[in-house]
């Protein structure tokens, strides 16, 4: 058990009659990465949601480390919204949008969440935020603000800014669909290089030839359950089901 990361046991997520998550179960080991692909609508997003309750599934058991949450008895009002806090605060979440704080510096984007969420001194945070810009090549962006930055450059701020809450996992939600084509690399490269320094990563992602590289397991979703998993080499290079094989010939036809 100590090996494992995140442990997902019997997710269901409803949105009115619409069933995105029907009975998930998976587990993630410490120091891997987990891809999520599917076509749209499959549940990925969703269920990337659900690793930190952004999106509160109505059953099933979510587990980082030691922190476990059982959605189908969460209790009512502050009690509930405490144990989902507690959870969310085990990850660090980089959106499709760079969702950077415009009035701020980037080093004040990535300083701002632990000195006011974990109220850890500041001299020691700004030291770390530092180290993690020049992890993410942008050491001389320190006091720029986001509008000076491209797209690229911020999204690799945004994962800094993830980091610098030092979290158990880090979750990407299509960190570069919203990036031009030729920024796309740069972004993936820093993904690629987290993966290799044994951070426990879960990537929603439609780069397939980037699955394959950073990935040590990958999830194929399609209406709300898993259709197949394993290694990158299995789900991607010889996939069992005809779902999977249909999706990946459209994605990579177009790619």
């Amino acid at each position: 058990m100590t090996d494992i990361r995140i442990e997902v046991t019997g997710l269901h997520k409803s949105f009115g009659s619409l069933d995105v998550l029907r009975g998930i179960d998976f587990t993630t080991p410490r120091g891997t990465s987990t891809v999520l692909l599917g076509p749209s609508g499959s549940g990925k997003t969703t269920l990337l949601r659900s690793l930190n309750a952004l999106d509160t599934p109505d059953s099933g058991v979510v587990r980082i480390d030691d922190v476990s949450v059982d959605f189908s008895a969460l209790p009512p009002g502050k009690a509930g919204r405490a144990e989902s806090a507690r959870l969310r605060a085990q990850s660090g979440m980089v959106f499709q949008s760079h969702n950077l704080f415009p009035h701020r510096t980037v080093l004040q984007n990535l300083t701002e969440g632990p000195v006011v969420a974990q109220k850890r001194p500041l001299d020691e945070v700004v030291g770390e935020a530092r180290t993690l810009l020049d992890q993410v090549g942008l050491a001389d962006k320190a006091d720029s603000y986001p509008h000076q930055l491209s797209g690229g450059q911020q999204q690799r701020v945004g994962i800094a800014r993830a980091l610098a809450l030092k979290p158990r996992v880090v979750l990407f939600d299509e960190p570069t669909s919203a990036l031009d084509p030729e920024l796309v690399g740069e972004v993936l490269a820093v993904i690629k290089d987290l993966a290799s320094e044994g951070w426990t990563t879960v990537i929603v992602t439609h780069e397939i030839r980037f699955a394959e590289r950073v990935a040590d397991q990958v999830l194929f979703l399609d209406g709300g359950v898993i259709v197949e998993h394993g290694t990158p080499g299995q789900v991607i290079g010889d996939p069992r089901e005809e779902r999977t094989r249909r999706f990946l010939r459209r994605v990579l036809d177009h790619g």
